[in-house]
């Protein structure tokens, strides 16, 4: 995940947050709603940015993984 993405992501579930507070303490339903959908917006995109993580970090090692026995195989050669 980027760190652009990763700020961004956290200030999303931040204001979320405090538009749910705010509209706990003022008793307004329709701002507290409005919070808590922005945190989870925020939330699905944090998952989904850790899944192209986790996708690009085991791509990284299968290439290790290929370089490591087309290494091996040179040597015997």
């Amino acid at each position: 995940m980027g760190l652009g993405d990763k700020i961004s992501n956290a200030k999303d579930e931040a204001v979320g947050k405090a538009k749910e507070a705010w509209g706990d303490a003022t008793d307004n339903e329709r701002l507290e709603a409005e919070g808590k959908a922005e945190q989870a917006e925020a939330n699905v995109k944090q998952a989904g940015e850790k899944a192209k993580d986790g996708v690009r970090d085991a791509g990284d090692k299968v290439e290790d993984a290929w370089d490591d026995a087309k290494d091996a195989a040179d040597r015997r050669i």
